[in-house]
């Protein structure tokens, strides 16, 4: 792979990285692996999660949650 290629990869990953808030299918509930995937992160940080999150505050509060764990890096 050249010098090119990779940052063309690089580029093409971050477009495709959207705020949640601008996702079509936000206001829906969240997917059983973000569900699954909180409770695992929740339970490290010894935290309490909503239960009416919709699929992009899951995405943001995995986000939080990472950073306050450590995972993610």
């Amino acid at each position: 792979m050249t010098m090119t290629d990779r940052r063309t990869e690089q580029a093409d990953q971050n477009a495709a990285i959207k705020d949640p808030d601008e996702w079509v299918t936000g206001d829906e509930p969240p997917t059983a692996a973000q569900e699954s995937y909180l409770n695992t992160l929740a339970r490290e940080a010894h935290a309490d999660l909503p239960d009416d999150l919709t699929k992009a505050e899951a995405s943001k509060r995995i986000d939080e949650l990472q950073a306050e764990t450590g995972r993610g890096q």
